[in-house]
């Protein structure tokens, strides 16, 4: 490489993210580039010339591999939309300043389906202007959403911390005897898409039947068969544990948590924070049927949790952050890398680049046949696509009992 790189990280952080980060930095750095470059909170934070040389922050192996061990995003992150090109030429002249200054060569973004709407965005705008910069988007999300790619980096440390956790809510669940029974109800993350819920199964084994139900969002969601289910299942056990998306609909379109709480905060992309789903459906249930609840919001724990980071995750993060880098070095622009599933037994995914525009602004939703007849659970299939996502272990660096991270609080600041 000839010139200089700038990476920036976008949308929800995941356990994986300063992996790709890692990877993007050392295979830069390996190619040649002058400087690798930092942005501050995304595209909104580069609009403000704010960014860092990654070279003063990233100056021992020793922090490279503490980086790819820490979770969230370590440059911070953003959900800015940009406008469309005709909308605003001006704001897209001066990012353009900016990276030209900056002698800017290849240009990466981390992030999910919105980020890949700004490097569609971005890239459209080089090549009617005529600049050589070239924009590759490197996959990220715990949704597992994107369209192209077999998996994204993110998502494989979220599922297996799902799993573990559902699993030793079900262990915990049955410790206590209730006169009308238990029914506690977990609700994950999924706002359209339930790749994440679905990895709820990853709970069942020899020693567990995993959790008794698995709603996901793809499908209407009818409260009257959900609450004729947790009725059958408490005639024949104690306790009954549920998984449910945030995102789940009634048949007329609407959220189920928007019966409970006002939605009112809307982000940059028209997203409705989504919350309150398994609070809502616990009430209804204590009410109509008279059992004990329990309602479990996992949150932010799905995507922070490093210290049961999935290795194949974190190892194919930082693949597809160096791809990025080789891509773009290569010539390539407006361009995603994907994940290339090439064999399940033994497990084997290699990288590709797909164009951004057939990914961008798109979701890959879990296929119908992956999803039991009356809508209650995952097939077999699903925990098959999964299973090898979630192998090995990373661990820690370990300082006086708690995982050590990468962090400078100048660096955001």
């Amino acid at each position: 490489m000839k010139g200089n790189v700038i990476v920036g990280q976008s949308g929800g952080p995941t356990a994986a993210t300063n992996s790709s980060l890692a990877g993007v930095y050392r295979t830069a750095k390996d190619r040649g580039a002058g400087k690798v470059y930092g942005m501050l909170h995304g595209i909104q934070g580069l609009m403000k010339e704010r960014y860092i040389d990654l070279s003063e922050h990233i100056t021992t192996e020793l922090d490279a591999e503490l980086l790819k061990r820490t979770p969230a995003a370590y440059l911070g992150s953003c959900r800015y939309k940009l406008p469309e090109i005709h909308q605003d030429m001006d704001l897209y002249d001066r990012i353009f300043e900016i990276l030209h200054k900056l002698d800017i060569e290849a240009f990466v973004y981390i992030g999910g389906n919105d980020s890949m709407d700004t490097i569609k965005k971005l890239s459209d705008y080089a090549i009617v202007k005529g600049h050589d910069c070239r924009f590759i988007g490197c996959p990220k999300t715990i949704d597992n959403d994107l369209a192209l790619t077999d998996h994204t980096p993110g998502y494989g440390s979220a599922a297996k911390y799902i799993g573990t956790s559902v699993k030793e809510i079900i262990r915990d669940s049955f410790c206590l005897e209730y006169d009308k029974g238990l029914v506690t109800i977990v609700e994950i993350m999924g706002r359209n898409a339930g790749w994440l819920t679905g990895a709820a199964a990853l709970a069942g084994g020899e020693d567990c039947a995993g959790p008794d139900l698995i709603y996901l969002p793809e499908l209407d969601f009818d409260l009257d068969k959900f609450l004729d289910k947790i009725r059958e299942l408490l005639a024949k056990k104690p306790s009954v544990v549920v998984a449910v998306s945030e995102g789940i609909r009634n048949p007329d379109g609407t959220y189920v948590c928007e019966a409970g709480t006002a939605v009112e905060y809307v982000d940059a992309f028209g997203h409705k924070q989504l919350t309150g789903t398994a609070a809502y459906l616990c009430n209804v249930v204590s009410g109509q049927v008279g059992c004990k609840t329990r309602a479990i919001e996992l949150s932010t724990l799905q995507r922070s949790a490093s210290h049961s980071a999935s290795r194949i995750d974190i190892l194919e993060a930082y693949q597809v952050g160096g791809a990025a880098v080789k891509a773009a070095d290569e010539g390539d622009s407006g361009k995603m890398v994907v994940l290339e599933r090439l064999s399940d037994d033994p497990y084997q995914c290699g990288t590709e680049v797909k164009d951004v525009h057939k990914i961008a602004n798109d979701e890959k939703l879990v296929p119908r046949e992956w999803v039991n007849a009356d809508g209650t659970y995952v097939t077999d299939e699903f925990v098959s696509y999964v299973r090898p996502l979630i192998q090995g272990d990373v661990s820690p660096i370990m300082v006086d009992g708690i995982p050590r991270h990468l962090y400078k609080p100048s660096v955001l600041f």
